[in-house]
């Protein structure tokens, strides 16, 4: 399993959750609400926790290009809802995780 995580500081963060699952619901199948919402892609899984003003992104998948996807996806969307902000997101990929599985 191949895992990716992203930590965004914003007082928006249950705001921008909440954005990212009901623009991804609309193809594919999404679950939320105001503190945790999880998405099902087609390479992969997104996960999202908001607490306070932290939103942290967590993306799983099989394979290292699956594992890319999702986060471009995921990633291109958040940047895009959050231009106000200037929202940036840095990705750790825990070694851990990485290659096993």
């Amino acid at each position: 399993m191949y895992i990716a995580e992203a930590r965004v500081t914003s007082e928006k963060a249950s705001r921008y959750l909440i954005q990212l699952c009901k623009h991804f619901a609309h193809k594919t199948p999404a679950e939320y609400d105001d503190k945790q919402g999880r998405v099902d892609f087609r390479p992969g899984l997104c996960l999202m926790t908001a607490a306070g003003d932290e939103l942290v992104v967590r993306c799983e998948a099989g394979t290292e290009p699956e594992l890319t996807r999702v986060k471009l996806i995921v990633e291109d969307h958040l940047v895009r809802f959050g231009w106000r902000e200037k929202i940036g997101v840095s990705w750790a990929e825990p070694d851990a995780a990485n290659g096993t599985g």
